[in-house]
C-alpha cells in the first residue's frame, strides 16, 4: 500500500490511461458526426473507463458518525480521491472522473453514459455498469425513473431519450429486453413466467445472446417508461440493515438498435429513374447494428453488517459469488492472464463482451463516506482500479440490408410491370383501331373499284352487242339485194366487203381498248394493295399483309382440321377392329355395343363443360356403366386412360355417384390408384375419388376400403402438382366428416396432408389449407360437445407453425382457409398456450381487425373475448381489441 503522499498506480501511468481511453480521438478524420465510416477501419482499441461517485451521508450516518470525519476525500478537479487509513495516512487513487456527492444526474449521464450511447448509435456495442456496496446509489444512478422530479432521471431513461432523438423511426428500429440474474438464474422481468432463459454463444463470432428473452419494440419514451415500471415491479428486493430496498438481483437492460447508413438512400432514389439498369446499378443499403447493455449490479455486502438470514442469506451468498467471479475475470484481464474464468458465473458470461471483448464499456463505482464501511469502500475502489487496466477492441457492426433492398426492388418491379401492362394494353388498342380503320378503307376501295369495273364491263358489252347487231342487219340487207344490181365487174361487192372489214376492225379496236381499260383498272387495284405504292399508307399496307397472313393461317388450320378428321375416322375404325379382336380373344364373351366406345381414344380430359358432360352422359346411357368400368382393367394403357377420364367426369355429377359406387367403381378406382404406375391414371383416379368423397356415405366406404392409406402413399410418391392437388382435395373432403377424425389421423391422413406443403404449389396449398380448416372445425365441434379433450391433433402433429406462417398468404383462398383454421383452434381453451407461444395470438388479433370477410373477423373477435388465457396475455401486453 502506498503512503499518504503517493499515488497507488502512479501519476504517469494514470495519465496515459486517461489519454488512451478517449474513443473519439482514435478515429480517423473520416469518422465524422454524420455516422459514415471508412471501409478500412476494422477495429479501435479502448480501455474500460471508470468513474467514481460518492453518496451523500444519510441521516443514520450523520447521527452515528457525528464525531468522525469522512474516510473519503475528493479532488474532482484533479480526478483523484484519497481514502484515509487514519488521521495521518491515506491512499490516493486516480480515475477517469470523480463525482462529488453534489454531482447532478445529468452530469453523471453526460460523462459516463452519453459517449457510450453515441458509439452504439454509430454501430458499436456499449456497456454501462454500476458497481458498489449495498446502499451506495447504484440503482439511483442507473434506474431512477424521475416521475415526480425530471432532474433525478437515471442513465436508463436518459439513454433512451437520446436514442429516440437521434434515430428515424421510419427506417430505424429500437427494441429492448429487461432481465434479472437471480440466484444464478436469468429471469424475464417483462414476462415473469419465463424464469429460466438460456445463454447462447456463437462459436464463430463469440457473441452472447438470449434467444428466449422477450423483445419489445420501442416507438416513444412513454412506452419505454411503462416497460421499466413493469420490470421494476417484478425485480427482487428486500429490507436490510444497510438499505430499506436492497436489490437482490442483477438487473440487465438490453437495448438493440438497427440504423440504416445515411447517404445510401439518396443513391438508391436517384437510380430508380433508370429502369434499364435495374440489375446492375442498385446497391444494397448499409445497416448498422448496435447493442447497449445497462447493468445495475446487486450490491456486495457483509452478512454481519446487512443482517441477512434465511433465504436472504442464500441470496447474499449468490450475489457475492457472482461478484467474486466478475472480480476474478477483471484481475485476469488486467494481468493479461492466458486464462480468463468467464464460465464461473452466468454474470461473467453475460458480460464477456463488456470486459476484454468488442464493447465500449463505462463503469461507475459508487461508494459511501462513512468510515464504518472503509473496507467495503476500499474493495470497491480496487475493483475500479483493476477494471481501468482492461482494454477492449471495438468493432463496428455493419452489414448490407438486403431485405430492405429486396422490398424496394419488388415495389419497383411491380410498378414497371403495371406500367408495361398499361402500355401493352394501349398499344393493342391502338393497333386494333388502326386495323379496323384500314379494313374499312380497304373494303370501301374494293367496293368502289368493283362497281366501277362492273359498270365499264357492262358498257363494253352493250357496245359490243350493238356492233354485232348492226353487222347482222347489214348482212341481212346484203343477202336480200337482187342479183341484178350486182355489176359484173364486182365493184359493189368489193365496196361492201371493204366496209365490212372496216367495221370489223373498228369493233376489234373498241374491244381491245375496253380490254386495256379493264387491265388498267386491275393494275391500279393491284398497285393499291401492293406494299410501297405511291400515296399508300404504310400502316394500312402492313395491316393488309397481316390480314393476308391470317387468311393463310386460317386455310392451313382448315387443312389440318381435314387431316385430323381423317385421322379421327381412321382411329375409330382401328378402335372397332381392336374391340372385335378383344371379343374374339375372350372366347365369344364380348360386350355388345363396345364399338360405340371407340371415340374414347380421342376424348380430352378437361374441366367438364356442359357440352362435354352431356356427351359423356349420353355415352354412359348408350353403353352402360358396367361396360365402361370393365375397360379400367384393359391391358391397353390408352383405353384405361380414356375409361378413367369418363368415370371421373361421371363422378363429378352427384346423380351418378351412387351408381358408380354400386357398380364397383370405387373399388376399381382404388385398385388403379394402388397398382398403376402411370402418372396420368393416378391423377385422374385421385380426382374421381375426390369427387366421390364429397358424399358422406362414400367417405365411410373410402375409409373402410383403406382409401386414406392409398392416398397417403400416392401423396408421398407423386411429383406432379396436379396429382397432389387431386389427392389433397380428396383428403380435405374426408377431413370434414366428424366420425372419421380419429381414423383419419391414425392412418396417416393428416401427416400426408401436411407433407404436401413441401411443393409450395398454390393449388396444392389451397387444398391443404381447406383440409386443415375442415379438420379444425370438426375438432372444435367435438370439443364443444364434450367428445374430445386435450390439445388439438393438428398442434400435436406440428401443423401450427405452417398455419401461422400462411395466415397472411397472398393467395386469398389459402388465407381464408387458414384464418378459419386459426379461429377454430382458438375456440378450445387447451390450445391457447401453444398458440400464444407459437405466435398465433398476433395473427388472431390481426384477423379480428383487418380480415376482409366480416364473418371470419367477427369469429376471431368472439374467440379472443371468450378465452381467459388470451385475455390475460392481451392485458399483459396492453393490447385492446
Amino acid at each position: 500500500m502506498a503512503s499518504g503522499g503517493g499515488y497507488r498506480n502512479g501519476t504517469q501511468k494514470a495519465s496515459s490511461l486517461r489519454t488512451s481511453s478517449s474513443f473519439k480521438s482514435k478515429l480517423p478524420p473520416s469518422a465524422s458526426s454524420n455516422g459514415r465510416r471508412s471501409s478500412t477501419i476494422d477495429a479501435v482499441y479502448g480501455r474500460v473507463r471508470v468513474s467514481v461517485r460518492l453518496r451523500p451521508r444519510n441521516a443514520e450516518e450523520l447521527a452515528a458518525d457525528a464525531d468522525f470525519a469522512d474516510c473519503v476525500e475528493q479532488q474532482p478537479e484533479l480526478k483523484r480521491l484519497k481514502l484515509r487509513k487514519n488521521n495521518w495516512d491515506s491512499d490516493t487513487y486516480e480515475f477517469d472522473e470523480v463525482f462529488t456527492e453534489f454531482a447532478s444526474q445529468k452530469r453523471v449521464y453526460e460523462v459516463v453514459a452519453k459517449p457510450v450511447v453515441e458509439s452504439v448509435l454509430d454501430g458499436y456495442n456499449g456497456t454501462v455498469m454500476a458497481y458498489g456496496q449495498t446502499g451506495t446509489g447504484k440503482t439511483y444512478t442507473l434506474g431512477r425513473l424521475g416521475d415526480e422530479d425530471a432532474s433525478v432521471r437515471g442513465i436508463m431513461v436518459r439513454s433512451m431519450e437520446d436514442i429516440l432523438a437521434n434515430i428515424c423511426l421510419e427506417t430505424d428500429s429500437v427494441s429492448v429486453s429487461y432481465l434479472q440474474l437471480y440466484m444464478e438464474t436469468i429471469q424475464d422481468l417483462l414476462n415473469p413466467a419465463n424464469d429460466n432463459i438460456p445463454i447462447v454463444e456463437d462459436q464463430k463470432t463469440g457473441d452472447v445472446s438470449l434467444p428466449g428473452a422477450t423483445v419489445v419494440d420501442v416507438r416513444d419514451q412513454q412506452s419505454f417508461l411503462e416497460l421499466l415500471r413493469v420490470g421494476e415491479a417484478h425485480r427482487y428486493a428486500a429490507n436490510t440493515k444497510l438499505n430499506t430496498e436492497s436489490s437482490r438481483s442483477h438487473a440487465i437492460l438490453l437495448v438493440q438498435i438497427k440504423r440504416s447508413v445515411p447517404g445510401r438512400e439518396a443513391d438508391f432514389s436517384a437510380e430508380t429513374d433508370h429502369s434499364s439498369h435495374l440489375a446492375t446499378n442498385y446497391k444494397p443499403p448499409m445497416l448498422r447494428k448496435g447493442k447497449l447493455l445497462l447493468v445495475d449490479l446487486a450490491g456486495s455486502e457483509r452478512v454481519n453488517k446487512s443482517g441477512s438470514e434465511g433465504h436472504m442469506l442464500e441470496e447474499a451468498k449468490s450475489i457475492n459469488l457472482s461478484l467474486s467471479a466478475l472480480g476474478k475475470c477483471i484481475n485476469a484481464l488486467a494481468e493479461n492472464s492466458a486464462h480468463v474464468p468467464v464460465r464461473d458465473s452466468k454474470l461473467t458470461r453475460l458480460l464477456k463482451d463488456s470486459f476484454g471483448g468488442t464493447s465500449r464499456t463505462s463503469l461507475v463505482i459508487t461508494i459511501g463516506p462513512s468510515p464504518r464501511h472503509r473496507a467495503e469502500t476500499a474493495s470497491t475502489i480496487l475493483f475500479g482500479q483493476r477494471a481501468m487496466k482492461v482494454e477492449n477492441m471495438l468493432k463496428i457492426k455493419e452489414e448490407f440490408d438486403y431485405k430492405s433492398l429486396s422490398k424496394r426492388l419488388e415495389v419497383q418491379v411491380d410498378k414497371l410491370i403495371a406500367e408495361n401492362e398499361r402500355q401493352q394494353k394501349a398499344f393493342e388498342a391502338e393497333v386494333e383501331r388502326i386495323r379496323l380503320e384500314a379494313q374499312k378503307h380497304v373494303t370501301e376501295a374494293e367496293r368502289n373499284y368493283a362497281e366501277a369495273l362492273k359498270e365499264e364491263k357492262m358498257k363494253c358489252q352493250v357496245e359490243y352487242m350493238d356492233s354485232i347487231k348492226k353487222l347482222e342487219e347489214k348482212w341481212s340487207l346484203n343477202q336480200q339485194k337482187p342479183t341484178n344490181n350486182v355489176r359484173t365487174d364486182g365493184t359493189c361487192i368489193t365496196e361492201e366487203v371493204s366496209e365490212l372489214k372496216m367495221l370489223l376492225q373498228n369493233e376489234m379496236q373498241t374491244r381491245k381498248a375496253a380490254e386495256e381499260e379493264i387491265n388498267k383498272l386491275k393494275d391500279q387495284q393491284h398497285k393499291f394493295t401492293k406494299p410501297g405504292s405511291a400515296g399508300g399508307n404504310s400502316d394500312i399496307l402492313n395491316l393488309q399483309s397481316m390480314l393476308e397472313e391470317e387468311i393463310r393461317q386460317k386455310k392451313r388450320l382448315e387443312e389440318e382440321v381435314i387431316v385430323l378428321r381423317s385421322q379421327f375416322s381412321q382411329l375409330t375404325v382401328e378402335a372397332g377392329q381392336r374391340t372385335s379382336y378383344l371379343d374374339r380373344s375372350r372366347n365369344g364373351t364380348g360386350l355388345p355395343g363396345l364399338d360405340s366406345l371407340s371415340p374414347l381414344r380421342n376424348l380430352h380430359y378437361k374441366d367438364a363443360t356442359n357440352g362435354e358432360r352431356s356427351s359423356i352422359t349420353n355415352l354412359h346411357e348408350q353403353v352402360g356403366l358396367h361396360k365402361i368400368l370393365s375397360l379400367l382393367e384393359s391391358e391397353d394403357a390408352t383405353v384405361r386412360i380414356h375409361a378413367v377420364k369418363v368415370v371421373a367426369n361421371l363422378a363429378a355429377e352427384e346423380a351418378n355417384q351412387e351408381k358408380i359406387v354400386e357398380a364397383g367403381g370405387l373399388n376399381s378406382l382404388l385398385m388403379l390408384l394402388s397398382i398403376s404406375e402411370d402418372e396420368t391414371i393416378r391423377r385422374i383416379a385421385a380426382g374421381a375419388i375426390a369427387n366421390l368423397a364429397m358424399s358422406e356415405a362414400n367417405q365411410e366406404l373410402i375409409m373402410t376400403q383403406g382409401g386414406i392409406a392409398l392416398l397417403a402413399v400416392t401423396a408421398a410418391d407423386a411429383e406432379d402438382p396436379q396429382t397432389l392437388r387431386m389427392v389433397a382435395g380428396a383428403i380435405a373432403n374426408l377431413c370434414g366428416n366428424d366420425k372419421l377424425q380419429t381414423r383419419l389421423r391414425s392412418e396417416g391422413g393428416i401427416k400426408a396432408l401436411l407433407g404436401m406443403v413441401r411443393y409450395r404449389h398454390q393449388d396444392v396449398l389451397s387444398q391443404v389449407a381447406r383440409g386443415i380448416a375442415n379438420f379444425a372445425k370438426c375438432e372444435s365441434r367435438a370439443s364443444a360437445q364434450g367428445q374430445k379433450a386435450g390439445r388439438s391433433s393438428l398442434i400435436e402433429d406440428g401443423a401450427l407453425p405452417w398455419i401461422v406462417q400462411n395466415s397472411n398468404n397472398e393467395a386469398s383462398m389459402i388465407r381464408r382457409h387458414v384464418e378459419l383454421a386459426l379461429c377454430h383452434l382458438a375456440q378450445h381453451e387447451v390450445n391457447a398456450k401453444d398458440m400464444i407461444s407459437g405466435g398465433a395470438l398476433w395473427e388472431l388479433i390481426r384477423i379480428s381487425r383487418d380480415c376482409s370477410r366480416d364473418d371470419i373477423r367477427s369469429l376471431a373477435r368472439r374467440t379472443l373475448i371468450s378465452s381467459l388465457t388470451f385475455q390475460a396475455e392481451m392485458r399483459r401486453l396492453r393490447i385492446e381489441l
